[in-house]
């Protein structure tokens, strides 16, 4: 795939996800793609991406949201882009509360389409913008600290140790 090619896909990806179609989103994938969310989990195959928009993301993030990819760099099976999304939050407790979020996220790509997709975003920030209590947020940055930890990746990682520099 090109950086032009992947542009192309990344402009489909967030505008399926500003209009809240699942279908259109969902092809933006393999079928057997994984979809890995800091706030909903892994999902994985296009009924179950597609569900993770509709049903779970655009039931929290009002119809004002907006999510955009900036200068994306692609070498073929592989890209990354970084974005800025924003919305104004429908979760009861906390409706009305706008959040801007900035993150880097990063495609591993198949047959012109998603088949990983993972993303860094610091999560914090939107937990404060939304008003969430500092306990409240403690505890989640803390279980989000284990399962990076926890990831077979992290621990590969880690058993390797410091190598020489090169």
């Amino acid at each position: 795939m090109t950086t032009d090619d992947f542009t192309a896909l990344l402009a489909r990806f967030c505008a399926a996800a500003e209009a809240g179609d699942g279908t259109a989103f969902a092809a933006c994938f393999t079928p057997d793609a994984v979809y890995h969310d800091y706030i909903y989990g892994d999902h994985q195959g296009r009924d179950s991406i597609a569900h993770m928009l509709v049903d779970l993301f655009r039931r929290d993030a009002g119809p004002d949201y907006r999510w955009q990819m900036f200068d994306p760099v692609c070498n073929g099976n592989l890209g990354y882009a970084w974005s800025l999304s924003s919305f104004t939050s429908t979760i009861p407790e906390f409706t009305g509360r706008q959040v801007v979020i900035d993150g880097m996220s990063r495609f591993e790509l198949r047959d012109g389409l998603i088949a990983d997709y993972r993303e860094s975003v610091n999560g914090g920030v939107a937990m404060a913008q939304l008003g969430v209590a500092a306990p409240r947020i403690e505890k989640v940055l803390a279980r989000w600290g284990r399962q990076l930890i926890d990831q077979p990746a992290t621990q590969a990682w880690l058993r390797q140790g410091k190598q020489p520099a090169r």
